[in-house]
């Protein structure tokens, strides 16, 4: 009971402090949480108070979280209270560093290290991750990727992302981007919606490493909004550095003059000093290209006494004192450890019968990790086995649905006709007993032969209809495998116009041009025509969707004209979407065609697009598995099938199939 009053007390607290912080200026809370921290006993709800009070200032006002944590350490200290230590180190870790106190920072970080493993903490990723902070701000990145390595051997699946995000900021610095993109990418996936960390800006850097200036700025203009929502000064001055740096490499030095001016009207000299002294060297830089000697002279100066103060000779000295004695106590732990190692290994010696069982209890547990961890593997490959299915399977339910509302639009125009002469016959069925009650004989006759006339075309369209139904119906039904004769020329044509439908039926506004050429001498040739169906349905189904995002562009072109905005090219207004299909008999091989004229592939995926789970389309309207099937179906039929394209011009894909006994 008395422990849920502690709890409930420590929530009206955080409440309390909750309100100060976002309703009232940095002056007035500060004095209200003095007031609620002086009305707590010394005892451990104060420390954790103190705690949370630090960690809420260790970055955005890392001057003030020393003075919290401080306290907190210090009470922590007196009340022996191991946990308290832990934290409140790592808070003065993470401020010092911010700060640019390195040295104390480490010393800090180190501690926080020792005392996770001696008090065993969860939080032990944490406590290295401290350290490889301190080394990433020195310039330190090899030394830095390995404390953030063993930070990570303990973290859980769902907290990953600090870890990635780590890793992408070191593998920037170490300029291997292809790296760094992946890491930063995996962090923002899983931070982006949470607001946990400002992910923008590590996603800028990957793509400023990777030379896509234009996606960085994206990322750091939207960091600098969560900066600003969230408080984060040091997180503010870092984009508005970056976005400095962009523009600088892009030869806009007016914009990264003011860019660097902002960061110096943020005040920072004591708050986050490393943020100041990359914004005066970047000035420095700048000057210097925009040919003002004083100018870059004065801030060249001022980066070189911030520089002083950061890594002064004392402090790097200091710095490698305290990675010497880190060191040391590791040899120092190790020995021990191998000590303990060679007496165990005496007393093995002295007892023959021990060492039998030792041995055997050895084997037995090896034996059982060797199980269990087969168990797990196989589990896992069960796992991975399934979920491929299931993705294949998606992809295979996606494009019968996309047959289904083709096949829908196709059978539409017979019953149209069915339903039509079905209505004109009822008519003329009333019209015939009115002739035959007047006794007109001959007008009666007359309107019967048209009745049947009506019949017959009725019959006719039914026929047609059941014939689209049959037919498309058995080209999407399961594969059996086995290959038959087919005319591929019909094939092209029934799912050119299904794939047309579908993209209607989705979006009634599309449409577009279909161009067909057909070689009649090509006859049918053995194929798996559900497979094969699959493949030209998924290529169809990808030129009308580019045919439809070029279209996208080409009405807002008209939209600008008609307003009066000038345009790059007039072509784009003047678009008119087409694909086209063409069969060709070549020697001993059939040649299948599909083109389209849409925005065409970029360049430098065209390479991975058959890759699977690949896509250029947006996140949830592709799942990059069309083409990598269709691939495989094309290889098992022992073909081949590849792509040419032209960046804002279209994109065509080639199908050749072999000798699979062609028949005329």
């Amino acid at each position: 009971m008395k422990r849920l009053f502690y709890k409930f007390y420590l929530i009206i607290l955080l409440v309390v402090f909750a309100v100060v912080v976002y309703a009232q200026n940095d002056s007035l809370k500060i004095d209200s949480v003095k007031q609620v921290l002086q009305k707590e006993k010394e005892d451990t709800n104060k420390v954790w108070t103190l705690i949370n009070l630090a960690g809420y200032y260790q970055v955005a006002h890392a001057d003030t979280g020393i003075i919290y944590a401080q306290q907190a350490l210090n009470l922590s200290e007196k009340l022996n209270f191991e946990k308290g230590i832990f934290y409140a180190e790592g808070i003065l870790a993470t401020s010092l560093i911010v700060t640019g106190n390195y040295p104390l920072g480490l010393d800090y970080a180190f501690k926080t290290v020792d005392l996770a493993k001696k008090i065993n903490s969860t939080d032990k990723g944490w406590a290295n991750s401290l350290v490889s902070y301190s080394y990433y701000y020195l310039g330190e990145y090899k030394t830095s990727l390995s404390y953030i390595r063993e930070s990570m051997k303990i973290a859980q699946p769902h907290d990953m992302a600090p870890g990635w995000r780590d890793l992408a900021l070191v593998f920037h610095k170490l300029n291997e981007q292809d790296s760094a993109m992946l890491y930063a990418q995996k962090a923002y996936e899983q931070l982006k919606n949470t607001g946990a960390f400002n992910i923008s800006n590590v996603l800028g850097d990957a793509y400023v490493g990777k030379g896509n200036y234009d996606s960085a700025l994206f990322f750091y203009r939207n960091g600098i909004a969560v900066a600003i929502k969230q408080y984060m000064q040091p997180d503010l001055v870092d984009c508005y550095n970056n976005i400095a740096g962009v523009y600088k490499e892009k030869n806009n030095l007016d914009s990264a003059v003011w860019y660097c001016k902002k960061v110096l009207n943020e005040k920072i000299e004591k708050s986050y000093p490393i943020g100041l002294l990359n914004t005066t060297n970047m000035l420095a830089d700048v000057y210097s290209l925009e040919k003002k000697p004083d100018s870059a002279l004065k801030y060249l100066r001022i980066a070189l006494t911030i520089k002083d103060s950061l890594f002064s000779r004392e402090k790097t000295m200091a710095i490698q004192n305290l990675a010497f004695k880190n060191q040391e106590k590791q040899k120092e732990v190790e020995a021990a450890k191998l000590q303990w190692q060679n007496q165990l290994k005496m007393y093995v010696l002295l007892g023959g019968l021990f060492i039998v069982l030792a041995i055997a209890g050895i084997l037995f547990r090896n034996n059982k990790q060797k199980q269990k961890a087969n168990t797990k593997i196989e589990k896992a490959y069960a796992e991975l086995k399934s979920t491929q299915q299931q993705l294949v399977q998606s992809e295979k339910m996606a494009s019968l649905g996309e047959l289904t509302a083709g096949i829908a639009h196709e059978i539409q125009n017979p019953l149209n006709f069915v339903n039509n002469f079905s209505e004109v016959n009822g008519e003329m069925v009333d019209e015939l007993q009115q002739e035959l009650r007047s006794g007109n004989v001959d007008e009666a006759i007359a309107i019967s032969n048209d009745i049947k006339e009506n019949e017959e075309k009725i019959n006719h369209h039914g026929k047609r209809a059941d014939a689209i139904v049959k037919g498309m119906l058995q080209h999407s039904r399961k594969s059996s495998g086995q290959k038959e004769p087919a005319d591929i020329n019909t094939l092209c044509d029934e799912y050119l116009r299904l794939s047309f439908h579908g993209m209607r039926a989705k979006d009634k506004s599309f449409n577009a041009d279909m161009e067909t050429e057909f070689d009649g001498s090509i006859g049918k040739i053995n194929i798996i025509p559900q497979d094969i169906g699959r493949v030209l349905l998924n290529l169809f189904n990808n030129a009308f969707y580019a045919c439809t995002e070029r279209s996208r562009s080409a009405v807002n072109a008209r939209l600008n004209e008609s307003f009066g905005h000038e345009q790059k090219s007039t072509n784009l207004s003047e678009y008119k979407p087409t694909v086209s299909v063409s069969t060709k008999k070549i020697d001993k091989q059939v040649e299948i065609k599909v083109k389209d004229n849409g925005n065409g592939i970029p360049q430098n995926v065209v390479d991975k697009i058959f890759q699977p789970f690949f896509t250029t389309k947006p996140t949830g309207e592709g799942t990059g598995l069309g083409l990598s099937l269709s691939y495989g179906i094309i290889k098992a039929h022992g073909g081949e099938i590849k792509v040419e394209s032209r960046e804002g011009k279209g994109s065509e894909f080639i199908i050749r199939l072999p000798d699979v006994g062609i028949t005329n």
